[in-house]
């Protein structure tokens, strides 16, 4: 599976929002976002014409590169929510924040999504006492995700555990930071996800 290897401040410009891909950098006065809030590239700054398929592409975009996939990946997490009873656009978010990647960054253990990624590939992360090193499993309500011990001293976790009280833990899991530990409690719902999404857009694009 390819990745995005570019400048991810770049992308962040490019949806003109703040998605917080380079982990601590993005609260401090180094953020690029913060000195320079208009597209990147040569015509960044002139204004853009109004387009309902322009809204909907770059809400697709958003959240696409918010939980670092590709598009072919993407697209069969829509097709997934699109199967599933309820609401297909409510659907992908919860599959997506149900990644493993995407859970050990919402407990701290990761200062982005991107690290969390390359944490659960060496292996440093079990669930249930396994060790899991696919970044794409998905957590069920129940599920204990934790640090091996041999990995409890490397930096990256220990920089994302002293940063997580500023970021904040969804209610939908429980952190015990002592026991670098972290449950299930319910699966997530529409109202955890705080970041703002219209993924009614994203429903209408892929249904174009």
């Amino acid at each position: 599976m390819g990745r995005y290897r570019g400048s991810v401040c770049r992308l962040c410009r490019r949806e003109n929002l703040k998605i917080y891909l380079k982990g601590d950098r993005c609260y401090s006065d180094k953020c690029s976002f913060e000195r320079r809030s208009y597209p990147p590239g040569q015509h960044g700054q002139r204004r853009m014409k109004a387009s309902g398929y322009r809204d909907m592409l770059r809400e697709k975009q958003k959240v696409r590169r918010m939980y670092g996939l590709m598009e072919r990946q993407f697209r069969s997490y829509f097709h997934r929510a699109e199967r599933q009873r309820g609401i297909t656009g409510t659907n992908l978010l919860v599959l997506l924040e149900r990644r493993l990647d995407s859970v050990v960054f919402r407990l701290g253990f990761a200062v982005s999504r991107t690290q969390a990624r390359q944490l659960v590939r060496h292996g440093h992360i079990t669930v249930n006492g396994r060790k899991v090193n696919i970044p794409s499993f998905l957590v069920n309500m129940g599920d204990v995700m934790a640090v091996k011990e041999k990995s409890r001293n490397v930096a990256p976790i220990l920089e994302g555990l002293e940063l997580v009280d500023r970021r904040g833990i969804p209610g939908w899991l429980d952190l015990y930071k002592n026991k670098f530990e972290g449950e299930v409690k319910t699966l997530p719902v529409r109202e955890d996800i705080t970041m703002p999404i219209q993924e009614r857009l994203i429903v209408e694009f892929y249904s174009k």
